[in-house]
């Protein structure tokens, strides 16, 4: 018991302090970057803190739920599914630095607030765990296709990015319902996007 606890501590200081790797190659990392002005670099820089908060959430959120989880199969989905998440942090980090950027402020907060919730619905039970995932996972899908909308059209690299971190939440989402998700009724969908909106409109700034 321990052991475990100081195993997920170590991943949270990890997540939250430490710099992320990629065993992926950077998408966009061969396209040349594009000259922007000012506020497109600074707005370009908000949207991807934006996104890389929303992986160190996701990270909390798998962790939460993998600790509550007693289903191998799941607990190995969970895994491999914040195995993707690492490599976005990392892929959005560096586009952070790339545009002159900083990760937010508030990122230990992030990340304790999304294990809380992560644990809380682990206790829901299994079939509800994955119907968490699943709807977290399309809300950042459609948060992320949102921002393929905003961001300048000269920053491939950034859209690159994004790009295949949508493709990869798209993927996330189907396997938890090949799984057996369920449908998380309306409300808990409408308190989940109410939250998304808090926390991005804060990182965008913070």
């Amino acid at each position: 018991m321990i052991d475990q606890a100081i195993v997920e501590f170590d991943k949270a200081l990890r997540t939250v302090f430490a710099p992320a790797r990629s065993v992926r190659p950077v998408p966009g990392e061969d396209v040349p970057d594009a000259a922007l002005s000012d506020a497109e670099r600074a707005h370009a820089a908000a949207l991807m803190r934006v996104n890389h908060v929303g992986e160190v959430c996701a990270q909390a959120l798998y962790q939460g739920q993998s600790i509550m989880s007693g289903d191998p199969a799941i607990r190995d989905t969970l895994r491999q599914a914040s195995q993707e998440e690492t490599e976005h942090l990392a892929w959005t980090e560096r586009r952070i630095a790339e545009l002159g950027g900083r990760k937010s402020l508030l990122n230990p907060l992030w990340y304790g607030g999304a294990l809380a919730i992560g644990m809380l619905a682990g206790r829901f039970g299994e079939r509800w765990n994955l119907g968490f995932l699943a709807e977290t996972e399309r809300q950042v899908e459609q948060h992320l296709k949102s921002h393929l909308g905003t961001l300048p059209a000269a920053d491939q690299r950034s859209r690159a990015i994004v790009e295949q971190m949508k493709a990869d939440e798209a993927e996330h989402a189907e396997t938890a319902v090949r799984l057996g998700a369920h449908e998380l009724p309306a409300p808990a969908r409408g308190l989940m996007k109410l939250a998304a909106r808090v926390m991005t409109t804060v990182t965008y700034r913070i």
